[in-house]
């Protein structure tokens, strides 16, 4: 249990899972990509001693593996876990009063603590241009803060059980901010600051914002939980953290003592800024947009402060290992508030929101001998219409019913659908809708489709392990490739626009239903580089699915409608690359050249990789 960040540092580095860097770090990319280099690896959490232009030292990777993030909790994961689950059923404590007597103990702890002196957090007074200004990919807008604890009340409930606590990327410079005056919050829908600046921009009321940076682990988790309704973020973080989250109020700004900075400031009604490029976790870079404009009152530093930052990009990344320790403390939380689900995956691979894997149940027409999904499309319907789910595009969902399966084996769990699948029936389309916004697939910021692919029953079909003989040589296609069992990339020409590409993909469906029916390959993949694709699995769900909007990109050979339903005997996604599409996250060379000095024999990093 840690009373704030450097605690949390020295445990790390007494137990050999921290390295300090010892020499001059540029902010400017090359933080960013020592970090990326040491993730991938599999490394240690970072310290970096020396960075270029500030006085204050930054860390990075504290979460870099999910073993490293369960390290950190170890003395109170248990309590968490327990909490939660009787939160989702608080009939448990009846049922087993004195075995749950410590959870609610547990829980009592957690509760915020007010206080009335607010250091060390405002022992020194400084300016945003003092912080460690990191610039993470070529093409990013400026220096953001990626790991920040962005606090909001509600205004019409002021208080700190009536808060909000989220993980909304902050642009510290560059664009049109002047400098030490104004920052850019980005959050996305869904969120609840969103609810509050709405509350403010009704009473015509400023919002107040407080955005912790460091503090103890706890808190920096707590501001990405999906919590059970009616817990707030600041008892959670009491409650992960083993010890009440402690804070104060300064000008009416609420502080957290144990934070290592804290920047205070106001949102005012209808004031944005363009806000980024900045490169993203879907693996492209968020383009400009206009965002919040956040007014800064004042910005705070505890002595010795440390910041901590991560890099995102192409999964998996360090906040991968949030997703795991996510999973693992919420455990089956989305059962209970979705009745017959056994099981959702948002795959990680494919940039989280994009695809969704499910496990339902099927118990609607037991007595029918035709096995179909019935109850699935019900649950696939609360799957979409649920928070932060509801940003997917792609669904594929199945229940059991002759061998056991998992959404988790991802190749597996997909053999499993398409193996049963029946594209004439069970493919749903939602046009016109909400996705992720970050995801530039669509038609416009949040604009897009969804599709649920169902599949439940006897097996339909034997899928192929090798390209089929009439999906070679396709005039003006190439290098057909096996990706998996049933799935097929072969490569077109680039993509120009959605009139020629409908023309050109209508007449590749013709072809092959010309060569014959391939039942053993239900879906066909078009793509700008069918080697890339069929390299890694992850390759596959990675371009497949953030590179496709399924009402525009989703054609079938012999496909056809009846009384509006859409049908095919095998679907062709195109995913190749449009012009419309954010472009993919690509480290600089040079940068990449110049940091190989941290790891060469005698310097902080020699030996690590």
């Amino acid at each position: 249990m840690y009373r704030n960040l450097q605690e949390c540092i020295m445990d790390l580095e007494k137990h050999g899972q921290l390295v300090r860097i010892r020499e001059e770090v540029d902010p400017y990319l090359e933080m960013a990509a020592i970090h990326l280099k040491v993730y991938e690896a599999g490394g240690p959490a970072l310290l970096f001693e020396n960075v270029k232009g500030s006085k204050f030292r930054a860390v990075s990777n504290l979460f870099g593996t999910v073993e490293r993030s369960k390290f950190l909790f170890r003395d109170t994961m248990e309590d968490v876990q327990n909490v939660i689950a009787l939160r989702k059923d608080p009939a448990k404590a009846l049922k087993n009063p004195f075995n749950n007597m410590r959870s609610g103990l547990a829980a009592m702890k957690a509760l915020p603590l007010k206080t009335s002196a607010s250091q060390p957090a405002t022992a020194q007074e400084i300016q945003i241009s003092d912080l460690p200004l990191i610039h993470h990919w070529p093409m990013d807008g400026g220096a953001f803060i990626t790991l920040p604890q962005v606090y909001t009340e509600d205004p019409d409930k002021p208080g700190i059980m009536n808060s909000n606590l989220g993980m909304y990327r902050v642009q510290l410079t560059g664009n049109e901010y002047e400098i030490n005056k104004e920052i850019g919050v980005h959050y996305q829908i869904h969120r609840g600051i969103g609810v509050h600046q709405a509350k403010a921009n009704k009473l015509g009321k400023p919002l107040k914002v407080s955005i912790f940076v460091g503090g103890p682990p706890s808190q920096t988790l707590s501001a990405v939980m999906p919590l059970p309704e009616g817990m707030s973020e600041m008892t959670f973080a009491g409650l992960l953290g083993g010890r009440r989250f402690r804070y104060s109020y300064i000008d009416g700004y609420c502080i957290s003592n144990d934070a290592d900075f804290v920047i205070t400031g106001e949102i005012h009604p209808g004031e944005t800024k363009p806000e980024g490029p900045f490169g993203d976790h879907l693996g492209y870079y968020s383009l400009t947009h206009d965002f919040p404009l956040m007014k800064i009152h004042k910005v705070y530093a505890k002595p010795d402060a440390i910041w901590p930052f991560t890099v995102v990009g192409r999964p998996p990344q360090e906040d991968t290992s949030f997703g795991a320790l996510i999973h693992e403390l919420t455990g089956d939380a989305i059962k209970q508030e979705i009745p017959g689900v056994k099981e959702v995956h948002a795959v990680d691979a494919a940039g989280v929101h994009p695809l969704l894997f499910a496990i339902g149940s099927e118990r609607y027409t037991p007595y029918q001998a035709v096995k179909q999904p019935t109850e699935l499309l019900t649950i696939a319907n609360r799957i979409l219409g649920t928070g932060q789910l509801s940003l997917a595009k792609y669904l594929f969902i199945t229940a059991e019913d002759d061998q056991p399966v998992t959404t988790h084996e991802e190749g597996a769990f997909l053999t499993y659908i398409l193996e049963r699948m029946d594209l004439r029936r069970d493919l749903h389309f939602y046009t016109n809708t909400t996705i992720d916004t970050l995801d530039y697939s669509g038609t416009g910021l949040n604009s897009g489709s969804k599709v649920v692919f169902a599949a439940y029953g006897d097996k339909l079909r034997e899928l192929c392990r090798e390209v089929p003989e009439p999906l070679k040589e396709l005039r003006g296609y190439c290098n057909a490739q096996l990706v998996m069992p049933g799935v097929v990339v072969v490569q077109g020409p680039q993509f120009k626009d959605y009139k020629q590409a409908q023309q050109e993909i209508q007449g590749l469906g013709e072809a092959i239903k010309a060569r014959g029916p391939i039942t053993s390959c239900p879906m066909i993949i078009l793509a700008d580089d069918s080697s890339f694709i069929s390299a890694t699995l992850n390759n596959f769900l990675w371009a497949t699915f953030t590179r496709s909007n399924p009402s525009h990109d989703i054609y079938g050979v012999n496909s056809f409608y009846e009384n509006k339903h859409w049908g095919c005997d095998n679907v062709i996604i195109d995913a190749r690359i449009k012009p419309h599409h954010a472009p993919p996250l690509i480290p600089d060379p040079t940068v990449e050249r110049n940091i190989e000095r941290f790891f060469v024999k005698g310097a902080s990093l020699g030996g690590l990789l």
